[in-house]
């Protein structure tokens, strides 16, 4: 059976993205939370489940196969079911589901730094940064080609749930937590992302974690 490590659900944003893509691929798996940065953090991060990533999750074991980055594991876990629960069909879909997901994996660095991920709060409205701002719009822009050119009659970026709304699932909870300003089309996206059967159960598990890190709990008028 497969293995996925991953940090807290209410605030491991690459965690979430990991499991969403073991969630997906249909084949059983378990589930190990660690908790981020309790004390005994150092210690386990040192160990040999944990020494191919350098001790960052989520990390995906297969037997003696070990895959770490949540991109990777959504590659890996494609090739493994056969290349049809993850990507469109359709060749100019999937080339561009690819580029989006590759550019939330290594892109929107103002978003995910000033506004973590924290699913159990819901903050007051502020206006973002600038920088932020900037990113908001780019997803705008991305999100309405995908969903214009190739979202069809369903609600996710590519009509069905796939790759690319595993990797901006995130992104999704920070636009609640944070009540970011977003277009209309995009928050009834948002709203199909977070409604989805396997976000509705990280969800829950996140509510249910006791473990509180203070610093994931500061919201951007006091960091």
């Amino acid at each position: 059976m497969l293995k996925l490590i991953i940090g807290n659900k209410a605030y491991s944003s690459w965690s979430l993205r990991g499991w969403l893509a073991c969630k997906q691929s249909g084949l059983p798996f378990e589930e190990v939370v660690v908790p981020l940065y309790d004390g005994d953090w150092d210690k386990r991060r040192q160990g040999d489940e944990f020494a191919p990533s350098s001790g960052k999750v989520p990390i995906l074991w297969d037997g003696d196969i070990v895959v770490w980055d949540s991109l990777a594991i959504v590659e890996f876990l494609n090739d493994k079911t056969g290349g049809g629960k993850f990507w469109p069909k359709d060749e100019a879909a999937r080339a561009m589901a690819r580029s989006m997901a590759a550019e939330m994996h290594s892109g929107f660095s103002a978003l995910r730094n000033k506004h973590g991920m924290n699913i159990r709060q819901v903050y007051p409205p502020k206006r973002p940064d600038d920088d932020v701002v900037a990113e908001l719009t780019r997803l705008m822009e991305i999100w309405a080609q995908a969903r214009a050119r190739f979202g069809g009659t369903g609600p996710f970026l590519f009509g069905e749930f796939g790759a690319a709304d595993i990797m901006y699932a995130p992104v999704c909870t920070r636009i609640v937590t944070y009540q970011l300003p977003v277009a209309r089309f995009a928050a009834a996206y948002v709203e199909a992302v977070l409604t989805h059967p396997f976000m509705q159960d990280w969800i829950a598990g996140a509510q249910e974690e006791e473990w509180v890190i203070e610093k994931f709990e500061r919201t951007p008028a006091n960091t």
